[in-house]
């Protein structure tokens, strides 16, 4: 760990991209592709550095929660997805000299225990964590130095 290392949480439906696929992808990297929110979009660009962490979050399922490890494997560049007009992330305002959609390259590194909401809401040191927040629906989040080592913890 370095002293800027950063954490970040983020959210994949399992049935686009689960951790089980990114552990089985060449080099367990998968590009994070169809992020459209703009707030999670400029954390990718302005924010986010090969080798932060990543708590890889199963969203939209019968059972969301923390289902592994990961670290970002890559610097930004454009999602392919916005070019693609047979594609749900399809942007017909986006221009290949001018893309409007980026993405990062993550490499899974574990498998865990599913860390689900519920048990997540019971730790007091993590009263404070963005993804418990009521209204939170961002696909990436950051998430504080304290509050990883607190998961980490958890999931010995």
């Amino acid at each position: 760990m370095t002293a800027t290392q950063q954490y970040w949480l983020m959210k994949s439906e399992p049935d686009e991209c689960s951790i089980d696929d990114a552990l089985a992808a060449p080099q367990r990297t998968v590009p994070w592709t169809g992020v459209r929110n703009y707030q999670a979009s400029n954390f990718m660009r302005d924010a986010m550095h090969i080798g932060d962490g990543v708590l890889f979050y199963h969203s939209s399922c019968p059972e969301p929660g923390i289902a592994g490890i990961a670290r970002v494997a890559s610097g930004v560049k454009p999602d392919p997805t916005q070019f693609e007009p047979d594609s749900p992330y399809f942007d017909p305002k986006s221009k290949a000299d001018d893309p409007r959609w980026l993405l990062l390259d993550v490499q899974a590194l574990r498998k865990t225990r599913l860390l689900g909401l519920p048990e997540l809401r019971t730790v007091p040191a993590l009263a404070g964590m963005r993804l418990l927040q009521r209204g939170n629906r961002l696909s990436i989040t950051p998430v504080t130095a304290e509050e990883w080592a607190v998961i980490e913890g958890l999931l010995r």
